[in-house]
């Protein structure tokens, strides 16, 4: 068995019906690469052959009333593969509304926590193609966050996928193994009796940073700070409900505006966002005069030796949506995020693992209810969204036998920061996925468009 850290159970503690804590994704597949052609049954067969290398896909979760401390992983010996592969046609004509729509409509339903906490939808018909004759078809698939974050869940798509349509798959990979409810009783139980051991060296190092931070803040080399951010019509409690739009720009563009004003590629995806939110609250009228402030996740899985799924710590980053000028304001996200990135840095990167150790299930519940609750009477949000960025590779990828011509990453969205655009560059393309709920921003295709123009505008600046 493999017991998860606080960090991996903290989404399954922060999970509620309105707040479901899975990350998607949407692969959009070229059949006619698929060796002996496309079937549906070939596809589930192949897959099947690759989970055998995948112990993540074949692990559930379990617990019981006299474990003291975290759920644990074990391996699920009534795996089906039949229970989380699914079959679907999208209704004609098969365009990206339709896909987004039934998209929208898988991710806001919840895993179900008796079998390993995944999902793959298989989508036929998508352009109105017949994927048996060399068409396309689109794969969503779902992931709880408990078992995967930005870099891990990355890992697991590169399994799956392979650098040629036919590659064999790899060898198998044992699993986890079974736990009785009491080892995993006995095991909490000695793991909850260290905390106060790992606490003693939690404290000091949050008093560092609190020092650290307040030193930063005299001199004004801070990041943005929670609750800084201004209100707007997606910083509101979320609904059960999840729509969906997407993007692709052509990285070479994204490297020109790079290289031109000498900042990083996550800069330029962050300028890329600001020019796009900005237009869209200017055309409503609601542009706050203060900077959106996003929550951007950075991995830590190079500078963490915690156990654990998730490593990953964050950074409050200024969009800087109140500069109107493209060049003036990417120039001063780089700097920001500069500030940012140094700030992040000081502080310990295993600070976040480290005291979601100590947290028990009912502590995330109440504040949880406590925070959407001061929603509703109006409290600032922590942040207006969350903005990812992740690497992926610059060469054809090829999914059980079929191309890769896009992979679109979808993030959680969270009450009181209903927006959650997360990217991913892969073979030359940047690929740009939009979650949020229809309650709260009805129609998203408006903003997934502006990406190209807001990309044309630095190009414009660049020039």
């Amino acid at each position: 068995m493999q017991r998860l850290s606080g960090l991996d159970a903290s989404f399954l503690y922060l999970e509620t019906a309105t707040q479901p804590l899975h990350v998607c994704s949407i692969l959009e597949l070229d059949t006619s690469t698929m060796p002996g052609g496309y079937t549906f049954d070939r596809l589930r067969d192949g897959l099947t052959l690759r989970i055998k290398a995948m112990p993540e896909f074949r692990e559930k979760l379990a617990d019981n009333r006299f474990n003291l401390d975290h759920p644990v992983w074990v391996e699920d010996r009534d795996f089906d593969v039949d229970r989380h592969v699914h079959r679907i046609g999208l209704p004609s004509p098969g365009g990206r509304i339709e896909l987004a729509e039934i998209c929208g409509h898988i991710a806001s339903l919840p895993l179900d926590r008796t079998r390993p906490l995944w999902e793959m939808w298989v989508i036929e018909n998508v352009g109105g193609t017949d994927a048996h004759d060399g068409g396309r078809i689109a794969v969503m698939t779902k992931v709880h966050h408990a078992s995967v974050d930005g870099v891990t869940g990355a890992n697991l798509m590169s399994k799956l996928c392979s650098t040629e349509p036919d590659a064999p798959p790899p060898d198998p990979v044992d699993g986890p193994g079974d736990a009785s409810d009491l080892e995993i009783a006995i095991s909490g139980a000695l793991k909850f009796a260290t905390r106060p051991l790992k606490l003693a060296n939690v404290v000091p190092m949050t008093v560092s940073t609190v020092i650290d931070t307040a030193k930063r803040a005299r001199n004004g080399s801070t990041m943005a700070s929670p609750f800084a951010a201004p209100q707007t019509s997606f910083n509101a409690n979320v609904t059960a409900h999840r729509n969906i739009a997407f993007a692709q720009l052509d990285l070479d563009d994204i490297k020109k505006v790079k290289s031109h004003f000498g900042v990083k590629v996550n800069d330029v995806v962050m300028a890329l966002v600001a020019g796009v939110l900005r237009k869209f609250l200017l055309d409503r009228g609601q542009l706050p005069a203060n900077s959106l402030v996003a929550m951007v996740p950075v991995s830590v899985h190079d500078k963490s030796d915690r156990p654990g799924r998730n490593q990953v710590s964050g950074m409050f980053s200024r969009l800087e949506t109140s500069v109107e000028d493209p060049a003036e304001r990417i120039k001063a996200i780089a700097d920001a995020n500069s500030v940012s990135k140094q700030h992040s840095s000081a502080i310990g990167a295993t600070l976040l693992q480290d005291w979601t150790q100590f947290a028990a299930p009912a502590v995330f519940g109440v504040a949880m209810r406590v925070y959407a609750s001061s929603r509703l009477s109006g409290a600032r949000p922590v942040h207006n969204l969350v903005l990812s960025n992740v690497p992926g590779p610059q060469m054809p990828l090829y999914m059980l036998g079929c191309e890769v011509e896009a992979m679109y990453p979808l993030g959680p969205i969270f009450h009181g920061s209903g927006l959650n655009i997360t990217v991913m560059s892969l073979n030359g393309k940047l690929d740009v996925g939009i979650v949020s709920c229809p309650e709260l921003l009805p129609d998203l295709w408006g903003m997934a468009d502006d990406f190209q123009a807001a990309l044309d505008e630095l190009l414009g600046a660049a020039r």
